[in-house]
């Protein structure tokens, strides 16, 4: 039997990392400015994070949720703490498309209704509701297309009042930064005004962090750089640091029903030591502040660049959009000089490293891009 072969696979084994340095069978050190999907988020083999789910191990790896387990209400209390939303319910899961499937349910059983307001460029995931909403027609099948869900342009308010207007929505989902679009970014005035549409009209507002959550931008969330609270706080990647994790934070108006949701293996005992080193990490090592400040270096010393046309993003979560004629860099800085980054389209790098990443190692990245750059001309 063979892999059905669905990924576009590049020739290199992966077989060991520490912090955002990666080595492969042969050896070879790379540097990792991608964070694999940008689910790396304290660096690879943290201390902590190894010793945390090294001790559970030895002691209880699994069991269902049909029996308590505290180690889910210690990790809801440290969610609450680290991202300022302590008035939120947590329901686990195991990735980001379940989140937002489960958000997704929760809206519709709340207001009885069962349209889905989302955005042109949307990725929430590959399962059958969130790939419903997510605009990417090469991944969304006959089966999964639905008049239950309209795409409107995103920042524009009058169309999203437009349609909120014809009273028949359950939720609008949103990205706090729109990644596999290319680092594309909800003004903050806009999602004001979605917030206030959406009181207005009654529909549940979604924020979708499952990429954009975790420190990666600077704050907990990208969503709080507007001031605003959403009806539901989807998340995953970043919070189990490689560990299957995913939560949504629910607002306390939205009430629980037994068997409204379920899940086998979210919230088991693995998954929760993981995430609570996590969050311990992120909040001893500050690792939101150098987010910014790595950010900011990066975004500061490429800006200027022959080859860019622009840079979005905040904190480590950027995109480099690329001039015509220099879309190689993308896969030159792999392969030439063994440098992980991500790609959106054929002309935009992102780039999502460990929010540990050090200055030297933006520096290598800086000049590993330069130096392509310069061949290129």
């Amino acid at each position: 039997m063979k892999r059905f072969e669905v990924y576009k696979l590049w020739p290199i084994e992966l077989v060991k990392g520490a912090g955002a340095k990666l080595w492969d069978r042969d050896g070879k050190e790379y540097l990792d400015m991608y964070g694999g999907h940008a689910v790396i988020s304290i660096g690879h083999s943290h201390p902590k994070y190894i010793s945390a789910i090294s001790n559970q191990i030895g002691k209880l790896g699994f069991y269902s949720n049909s029996v308590t387990n505290s180690l889910q209400s210690d990790l809801s209390s440290r969610f609450g703490e680290v991202s300022g939303c302590k008035d939120y319910s947590l329901f686990l899961c195991n990735s980001g498309a379940e989140a937002n499937e489960n958000a997704i349910k929760l809206a519709s059983f709340h207001t009885g209704k069962s349209r889905i307001l989302a955005f042109k460029g949307a990725f929430h995931g590959r399962t059958s509701g969130a790939v419903a909403a997510t605009d990417n027609k090469a991944i969304r099948s006959p089966f999964n297309r639905t008049s239950k869900v309209t795409f409107i342009p995103l920042n524009d308010i009058t169309y999203a009042e437009k349609e909120l207007s014809k009273g028949d929505y359950a939720a609008v989902i949103i990205e706090g930064i729109q990644g596999v679009a290319g680092i594309i970014m909800p003004d903050d005035k806009f999602l004001s005004d979605l917030r206030r549409l959406c009181d207005k009209h009654k529909v549940l507002l979604i924020l979708d962090e499952v990429q954009s959550g975790c420190g990666r931008t600077g704050k907990y969330f990208a969503f709080q750089y507007s001031g605003i609270k959403p009806d539901m706080i989807t998340i995953a990647k970043g919070i189990g640091n490689g560990f299957p994790i995913g939560a949504v934070l629910i607002t306390h108006k939205i009430g629980a029903v037994v068997g409204m949701l379920g899940t086998t293996f979210g919230g088991n005992h693995l998954a929760c030591v993981a995430a609570i080193s996590v969050l311990d990490v992120i909040e001893e090592e500050n690792l939101m502040k150098n987010a910014i400040t790595i950010g900011n270096h990066i975004v500061d010393e490429l800006s200027n660049s022959p080859s860019v046309a622009e840079i979005r993003g905040r904190g480590l979560m950027i995109g480099i959009e690329l001039k015509e004629g220099y879309e190689k860099i993308k896969e030159r800085l792999l392969f030439q000089k063994s440098v992980f980054t991500g790609s959106a389209g054929s002309n935009v790098v992102r780039v999502l490293p460990p929010l540990n990443i050090t200055l030297k190692e933006a520096d290598e990245f800086i000049t590993a891009f330069r130096e392509l750059e310069n061949e290129m001309q």
